[in-house]
C-alpha cells in the first residue's frame, strides 16, 4: 500500500508544479490605470435617451393594458 500512495504523491507533485508553471499567481497583477474616468468620458458622450425597443416595449404594455384592465395589478404585483 505504501508504495501506491508514493506514486499518488509523486503524480500530485509533478501535476502541482505543472500547473504552478503554466499559471501566473493571480492577486498579485496591479491595473496598469484607473478605467472609471475613461468610463465617465464615455458615459457623458454619448446621449442617454433610451433605445427604439424600451419605447416599444413600454407602448406595448400601455396598448395591453389599455385593452385588458384586469393585468394592470399583474403588473404590479411583477414589479
Amino acid at each position: 500500500m505504501k508504495q501506491g500512495s508514493e506514486i499518488r504523491d509523486q503524480g500530485l507533485e509533478s501535476t502541482e508544479q505543472l500547473l504552478r508553471k503554466a499559471l501566473e499567481p493571480v492577486g498579485e497583477r496591479e491595473t496598469e490605470r484607473d478605467l472609471w474616468p475613461a468610463m465617465r468620458q464615455r458615459m457623458e458622450a454619448q446621449p442617454s435617451a433610451p433605445p427604439w425597443f424600451d419605447w416599444a416595449l413600454a407602448c406595448g404594455v400601455a396598448v395591453f393594458a389599455l385593452a385588458f384592465p384586469a393585468s394592470i395589478p399583474v403588473f404590479f404585483y411583477y414589479l
